[in-house]
């Protein structure tokens, strides 16, 4: 239903707005709630105790310990001298989940949705590569699960048909903009995609713990992504991207739209004059995001929805300051 596309000429898009993306999302910061494990020193809080300035345990003075860190209200408790240990501040580490499936060539508003992913992409990786942070992707292309996994070795080269592409996680500017390079040339394969599978790619094998952007139109049953959206969320906090055409929501009267589908090649004509059969499209596709919400919030996902007929900048900036003032009144989100 909410897969079909209007067979519409091309319209030019608008330039992207590079300069004031990057002015704003410098202000930015993602925020992070889970501690983080690894070796180098970062700026989040780690599991580790080690160098840094997060509060660990407390243990009782020996000989050698730095008197700076003796913690006065436990030794005044208990009438012997105790030292507070600190916990490593550790980097972080980000995995994107890029849904690039037949589904996403697709727009009607300033953008298609395909370029959102693009832009998710490049503001995420944006908001966490700095500080020794490391970024990697994996990307899916179509193909079910079944399709082969290939390792990208530096050169952005778009994959063949049903082919899932991991980039290792790389910390550096440089290694980011190579990895952006990546996902843009990336080329939209025919098929239908598993989204299950992309997801799963996160879980297996474990990786360490920090952030996990899954970034799709989520137009897949619920079913087949829900449980691994939930185990990914054992060990790492998880951002659900979902992109949104204006058209999947409701239909235009137009008269008689020839629509196709994406990802099975259907072509089918339906008279949009019809009142009745516009409300109930709009009632199925209003169930649709109803059901795909409520898995997200099941799997303890973040939720946030950007459109293709809206400034998709502005939506993360309040996304972020939403989840920050969360953050500030004691929940998480």
């Amino acid at each position: 239903m909410a897969r079909a596309a209007a067979v519409t000429s091309p319209t030019p898009r608008p330039a992207p707005l590079a300069d004031r993306s990057e002015a704003v999302l410098s202000r930015l910061q993602l925020l992070v709630t889970r501690k983080l494990d690894g070796l180098l020193q970062g700026d989040y809080a780690g599991l580790l105790p080690g160098p840094g300035s997060e509060a660990g345990e407390s243990r009782e003075y020996r000989p050698g310990d730095d008197v700076r860190r003796m913690d006065w209200p436990v030794t005044a408790r208990t009438t012997t001298a105790h030292v507070r240990r600190t916990v490593a501040d550790r980097e972080l580490e980000t995995w994107l989940a890029l849904d690039l499936s037949a589904s996403l060539d697709f727009g009607t508003g300033q953008w298609l949705k395909r370029e959102v992913v693009v832009a998710a992409a490049a503001a995420i990786t944006h908001l966490t590569v700095r500080g020794g942070n490391r970024i990697g992707a994996v990307i899916g292309t179509g193909g079910g699960a079944s399709a082969p996994v290939r390792r990208w070795r530096g050169r952005p080269s778009p994959p063949g048909p049903g082919v899932l592409t991991r980039l290792p996680a790389r910390s550096g500017r440089k290694e980011a903009q190579g990895l952006l390079r990546a996902v843009a040339g990336t080329a939209i394969q025919p098929g239908r995609g598993d989204l299950g599978a992309l997801i799963e790619m996160l879980n297996r094998p474990p990786r360490r713990r920090g952030v996990a952007v899954v970034v799709s139109d989520f137009l897949a049953p619920a079913e087949q992504w829900a449980r691994p959206m939930r185990k990914l969320r054992v060990r790492h906090d998880v951002l659900a991207i979902e992109v949104v055409d204006p058209r999947e929501l409701e239909l235009p009267d137009v008269g008689v739209l020839p629509v196709v589908d994406p990802e099975s090649g259907e072509l089918h004509e339906v008279q949009t004059a019809d009142p009745r059969l516009r409300q109930r499209y709009a009632d199925a596709a209003t169930a649709q995001r109803a059901t795909i919400a409520a898995a997200l919030r099941g799997a303890g996902a973040a939720h946030l929805r950007l459109r293709t007929d809206r400034d998709w900048l502005l939506d993360m900036v309040r996304f972020v300051a939403a989840q920050r003032h969360a953050r500030t009144r004691g929940t998480t989100r």
